[in-house]
């Protein structure tokens, strides 16, 4: 049976289509396929992902958000992915909204019930013009941390800087950081995947996903 090839899904939390993050979304998605993966985008501005609502229940309740909109599907996707790749922009000097509104729903509303991003490899892609991009960076690797994915070393972090009015990926050492942590992406893919087919078991252990175990439903 021929092995299935890797798949890298990218998250694009930015407004505008065919800007900066879109570009360096693309340009990743080039190096995943020179590799021979498959590379998947989800734009969110093409998708309906509500805000959190006033409900108030989300560090009791035991069941997914029920919220109307899109996120079931997304965070399926997430799930049948072997890596992602959070991209976004700087929007007043912190995360642009369509990403800081996803992870918020994705977190309370889905994933904090079993993990199930556990062991995946995580990346991370910032493009601004010059104001914050560590900010924005630091909050995203919280982000994969608590979801207990692996984040890869890759040197400096995979910012984009463009200044001028066009969008363009003209920031040298940005794209170097890019393509480093994509190859690592996929170096690290390959080796849990090796590790699996040889022993049976993940590298890391399945337990311990849920801090939320043994509490009573309350509702």
């Amino acid at each position: 049976m021929q092995e299935q090839r890797p798949v890298v899904l990218g998250i694009c939390g930015s407004e505008r289509a065919g800007g900066n993050t879109d570009l360096a979304l693309e340009h990743a998605a080039g190096l995943v396929a020179l590799r021979g993966a498959d590379f998947r985008t989800i734009h969110l501005r093409d998708h309906r992902v509500s805000p959190c609502s006033p409900c108030g229940d989300c560090n009791y309740r035991d069941d997914p958000c029920a919220l109307p909109d899109a996120m079931p599907q997304i965070i399926a996707e997430m799930k049948r992915a072997d890596g992602i790749i959070y991209a976004t922009p700087v929007h007043g000097f912190g995360l642009a909204h369509l990403m800081q509104i996803f992870i918020e729903r994705a977190g309370v509303g889905f994933l904090r019930f079993d993990r199930p991003l556990a062991n995946k490899v995580g990346g991370i892609i910032v493009t601004g013009r010059r104001y914050s991009e560590g900010s924005v960076h630091n909050q995203l690797v919280d982000n994969l941390l608590l979801n207990r994915m692996i984040l890869v070393g890759s040197g400096f972090p995979a910012v984009l800087r463009n200044t001028s009015r066009a969008p363009e990926l003209s920031d040298t050492e940005g794209l170097e950081a890019v393509e480093r942590m994509v190859q690592r992406m996929l170096d690290m893919i390959l080796l849990l995947r090796r590790h699996a087919d040889t022993t049976g078991e993940p590298v890391l252990p399945p337990h311990d996903r849920n801090e939320r175990a043994g509490r009573v439903r309350t509702h």
